[in-house]
């Protein structure tokens, strides 16, 4: 496999992926992209990148990067791709980067698979991120790595163009896991902050100001910083939908089943994010967790005949 070509494959153009895979267009790599929608394919086509009309066109390329909500649409999207595998064997060396918060356990479950219908020749690296939109856009994502030491020292100039923290935590699985961890913090650190602006404002409390002189102390993070201001203004237009934190923390819960790690956080965490989903608020940005507390406030407050 020729890895000074610096030519990859992308899958997913969404609100994530169109920024990350622009951002390797700038570093200089040949992106060839396929997208369910129509349109992010033509502004991908106006920075300069190229356009596949189904994923198994992607069969040849070195590199091939999914950004797909979960690991049954990429399994989904890349069926094709591995069919023709099968028939005809890629090249030694070919590598499916899942760039996706997925299942630790079900991330390596398809790596044994892609290796299986390969005939070894394909391996999978996952590599979640974090840093949200605006990270994607300035190329300074975190970027949590499960390979080989040898596969990751291959992808590192890939990855440094998408990102600006970036680490390997172990094999196959371990970027998963250590994204579950990330979305432990963030989900629950959120919901606490929602939740301390709500019983705020119910007892008076100018929001805003409540948050200025937290990000003043020990309360002060990265996550009070960039939620903290849709929380405050309660402006949930996504920048990625919350329902997404419902199935990140069901991954935290079935990692720590699986170590006998008690996880009392997520589990609150996980209940809380259920209950905005049932709240039909799901589509909405993760800050719609405020209103989510408010609701359950408004419940409780309800007078009872």
């Amino acid at each position: 496999m020729d890895w000074d070509r610096k030519k990859a494959g992308f899958v997913g153009l969404g609100l994530m992926g169109s920024p990350m895979a622009a951002n390797l267009l700038k570093a200089g790599w040949a992106v060839t992209a396929w997208n369910r929608s129509p349109a992010a394919l033509e502004r991908f086509e106006a920075l300069g990148g190229a356009r596949a009309a189904a994923v198994e066109e992607l069969r040849d390329t070195p590199v091939i990067i999914f950004m797909l909500p979960d690991l049954s649409h990429i399994e989904e999207a890349a069926a094709g791709l591995l069919a023709g595998w099968t028939a005809e064997l890629p090249a030694p060396g070919t590598t499916v980067v899942v760039m996706s918060s997925v299942s630790p356990a079900a991330v390596q479950d398809f790596g044994a698979r892609v290796a299986w219908g390969s005939g070894g020749n394909a391996v999978v690296v996952d590599a979640p991120v974090s840093g949200g939109t605006q990270g994607a856009v300035d190329g300074t994502l975190a970027i949590m790595a499960g390979a080989s030491e040898r596969d990751f020292q291959r992808l590192l100039p890939l990855f440094s163009a998408m990102g600006r923290t970036v680490r390997r935590l172990g094999p196959l699985g371990s970027g998963s896991l250590a994204k579950a961890c990330n979305q432990l913090i963030v989900g629950t650190t959120t919901a606490a902050l929602a939740e301390a602006a709500e019983l705020a404002e119910r007892s008076g409390l100018d929001v805003a100001a409540l948050y200025e002189v937290l990000a003043g102390g020990l309360a002060g993070s990265s996550v009070l910083d960039k939620v903290g201001p849709r929380l405050a203004a309660k402006n949930y237009d996504p920048t990625g939908p919350a329902k997404f934190m419902h199935k990140d923390l069901s991954f935290v819960l079935e990692s720590a089943a699986a170590v006998k790690s008690a996880v009392p956080m997520a589990e609150a965490g996980a209940g809380l994010y259920a209950e905005l989903v049932r709240q039909g608020l799901g589509d909405q940005d993760l800050a719609v967790v405020r209103q989510t507390i408010s609701n359950l406030s408004d419940i409780t407050a309800a007078p009872t005949n």
